[in-house]
């Protein structure tokens, strides 16, 4: 078996499990994507995908990560959220990963409405800061999913040209 196929086999096990990880929180989603699509060009000899593409793609997965941590935040504290709220969005989002596929939705949003609840006792502002955290959640799933299509878009330019 040529070893080149192995590598290809790999990058599209890693980009497609890459892409699951937009939604599952559990995987590396975009930095998945990024190794795959790294082992694709060394699979090539890098011959149609070179290091300047790379380069490029490495930032835009680099991005990934600012925009997974502030689209929560942001969310969270444009409402005042407290730090229990976002431990609450951290431990609902894992706790949320037994009870696929609606605990992937449901998990961020009652565990950062159950953190604010323990943190001020007042139902109205933890509906509130779980709705405005949940929402900074999939603002940034969809950020996330944009850059995806970035990458795997500037990756076949390359690849075709």
């Amino acid at each position: 078996m040529d070893l080149s196929f192995i590598l290809y086999l790999i990058a599209a096990l890693c980009i497609a499990l890459g892409i699951a990880g937009i939604v599952l929180p559990a995987l590396p989603g975009i930095p998945l994507v990024f190794l795959g699509l790294l082992l694709a060009a060394w699979a090539d000899g890098f011959v149609h995908v070179g290091w300047p593409v790379l380069t490029v793609l490495a930032v835009l997965t680099v991005l990934s990560f600012v925009v997974d941590i502030l689209a929560t935040v942001v969310g969270a504290q444009r409402v005042g959220a407290s730090r229990k709220a976002l431990w609450g969005t951290f431990i609902g989002s894992i706790a949320g990963l037994f009870f696929m596929p609606v605990g992937l939705f449901l998990g961020p949003l009652l565990g950062a409405l159950a953190g604010e609840y323990w943190h001020s006792r007042e139902l109205g502002r933890s509906t509130r800061v779980g709705l405005a955290t949940w929402l900074g959640i999939l603002l940034g799933m969809a950020l996330k999913v944009a850059l995806l299509v970035a990458m795997l878009g500037l990756f076949a330019f390359a690849w075709l040209l």
